[in-house]
């Protein structure tokens, strides 16, 4: 009977140290496989895809870098690749939003659109950046996404951008009218009918806009289960070393990750 008295005590004692260290750890003591974690994006992790098939932006290094530097600080897992082949069930499965960055041209083959769509439709993110949108012409299910292609732009000048939302995460942090230097997209459509946007240009501020008085040229929606974040801006390789350009861009990353400011 001592003995088993002993055990049992030695059972309590255990019990109650392995209690004590859930507590003070932040550790819920659940299922293997379901450990809670109290560090805020310990769990967020994106993929940075850079793959050009046609203009190649010589910013993109400035872009990746700034990414690199964004995540660290943010405790965000980042990868950065243009391997398409990365574009399937298992690998994409793991992340939470991915992000084009400055593509251009046809990028997928057809088995990789199809795990990429496969992949909204789960409840993935997508953000879009700059010539995201002049990207993958004859994939329609992409022109959806991404909510419009590109048209045309004049030289980069300084133009004044309004902001149509003031609440949104890529956006809060703006001025309500922001000027700034970039490469300012027309389009072949105007996407607002299918997207929330965000941002518009005005026109009288720069020469060679062609879309009228609604020039969006940053926007969001959801599509089938999943979220899409755009913006047309970060042309330049000064635009990654914008502050307020940078918030912005990581704001729009953070929506298409699912999380919420």
């Amino acid at each position: 009977m001592r003995r088993i008295a002993i055990a049992t005590g030695i059972v309590l004692v255990v019990a109650l140290f392995l209690l004590i260290i859930s507590l003070v750890g932040g550790i819920s003591l659940l299922p293997s496989g379901n450990i809670a974690s109290t560090v805020k994006g310990d769990n967020i992790k994106i993929l940075v895809f850079s793959k050009t098939g046609a203009f190649r932006h010589e910013s993109i290094k400035d872009g990746i870098a700034a990414l690199r530097k964004l995540a660290t600080e943010h405790h965000v897992s980042a990868d950065f690749t243009e391997d398409a082949s990365l574009f399937n069930d298992r690998q994409l499965a793991q992340y939470k939003a991915v992000v084009f960055l400055m593509t251009s041209g046809n990028i997928l083959n057809d088995r990789q659109k199809r795990a990429f769509e496969r992949y909204i439709e789960h409840g993935g993110g997508y953000a879009g950046v700059h010539s995201a949108s002049d990207t993958e012409y004859n994939w329609p299910w992409y022109g959806k996404l991404v909510g419009a292609y590109f048209l045309s732009h004049p030289h980069i000048a300084q133009a004044t951008i309004n902001v149509s939302d003031t609440t949104h995460v890529s956006t809060s942090m703006l001025p309500a009218h922001w000027t700034r230097v970039d490469e300012w997209y027309n389009f072949r459509s105007n996407p607002r009918a299918n997207v929330h946007v965000l941002l518009t240009l005005d026109e009288t501020s720069y020469q060679g806009g062609t879309m009228g008085h609604d020039h969006p040229v940053a926007w969001y929606h959801t599509i089938d289960h999943g979220r899409a974040w755009y913006t047309a801006l970060g042309h330049t390789t000064e635009s990654y070393r914008e502050p307020l350009f940078l918030e912005h861009l990581w704001g729009g990353i953070m929506y298409a990750a699912g999380q919420k400011p």
